[in-house]
């Protein structure tokens, strides 16, 4: 846990927060982030956060590290844009103060289905004739999280409807998909780094297609708190969003550590924590005109229930980070 380097520092940090005790004295600001490859660098996060102690917890999933934020139990979180847009629809105060890594989807095709690397004839194909016989294909993601809204968006664009073609299986952790499709429990599965390279190291299936090409492209990780802890603890969420920058700049010169952080989390070989890193790819910025675009898709999924367009724009906070970077809002994704 880092403490203030002197008592200069202390005060100035005292004066940011008008609190009545110095910053040393402050609680830790409680971070939550999920386990896959391109989430688990955030527990390096502490270690480059200056003036503030950071409290970082790993969680299963998305979804438990957004109920964990919306419920009060932490007071910043790595989730996805696809969780900020659900916590909209469902009147949530969160907001968004910055990226962290894109990209870590990947569907993966049993080898009974035959398919090629995006093979979407031989797919769509193998959808009609499995539909035609009263068994349409299993294809499982874990449901609600970024992996399984790119696939459900990329079927769509190939005129193949997520609800009605398929039999979709939720598997909210992504730590079971191998075993289910090494059981033959299903057909396709649109996982999470490093669990898709995992999946396909071991045999139990091949590449289908890296599902991007869909209204959020490679879009993931957002950092977002709300605004109860942006009113009374403003420097301390600065102090992240500084540290979150220093991450992406960290990640983006030393894969080494990045594939340190996976190995030591998962307990995955560092081969299979490398493959990951293939499909990765560190930005801090905030992509305000895609962020519309994936509520526009959500809707037509009916992952979302209304228009959240205003609430999208209205809680994408960039102050933190042109003060982190110096840069104004058109040059971080605004």
């Amino acid at each position: 846990m880092r403490r203030p380097f002197g008592p200069v520092l202390a005060a100035a940090l005292w004066a940011l927060s008008s609190a009545p005790a110095p910053a040393q004295d402050a609680p830790a600001v409680r971070l939550g982030f999920a386990k896959c490859a391109h989430c688990l660098p955030m527990a390096l996060l502490p270690g480059l956060a200056r003036g503030v102690a950071v409290d970082a917890t790993g969680f299963n999933s998305g979804n438990d590290v957004l109920t964990a934020l919306v419920s009060k139990s932490i007071d910043v979180a790595q989730v996805t844009y696809l969780h900020y847009v659900t916590a909209l629809d469902k009147g949530f105060d969160v907001v968004a103060v910055a990226g962290e890594v894109n990209g870590g989807s990947e569907c993966l095709a049993g080898k009974a289905l035959g398919l090629a690397a995006d093979d979407w004839a031989g797919f769509k194909a193998a959808v009609e004739k499995a539909r035609a016989a009263g068994t349409p294909l299993k294809v499982a993601a874990s449901r609600g999280n970024a992996q399984d809204i790119h696939m459900r968006g990329a079927f769509l664009k190939q005129g193949i409807n997520p609800n009605k073609d398929v039999q979709f299986v939720n598997i909210p952790n992504p730590s079971d998909h191998l075993a289910a499709m090494q059981r033959g429990e299903i057909d396709m599965v649109c996982s999470v780094e490093p669990f898709a390279s995992q999946i396909r190291m071991a045999g139990a299936a091949s590449r289908f297609v890296l599902p991007y090409d869909q209204a959020a492209g490679n879009l993931t990780n957002l950092i977002v708190t709300r605004s109860d802890v942006i009113k009374a603890r403003r420097p301390a969420v600065q102090a992240v969003v500084d540290a979150d920058v220093a991450l992406v700049g960290k990640l983006t010169a030393d894969r080494a550590v990045w594939i340190d952080v996976i190995n030591q989390k998962t307990g995955l070989p560092k081969e299979v924590a490398a493959e990951a890193l293939k499909n990765a790819e560190p930005d801090y910025r905030m992509y305000r005109a895609k962020t519309l675009a994936i509520a526009a898709m959500m809707r037509d999924l009916k992952y979302i229930s209304r228009d959240v367009s205003a609430e999208v724009e209205k809680n994408m906070d960039y102050s933190f980070l042109e003060a982190a970077t110096r840069r104004t809002r058109d040059g971080l994704g605004g």
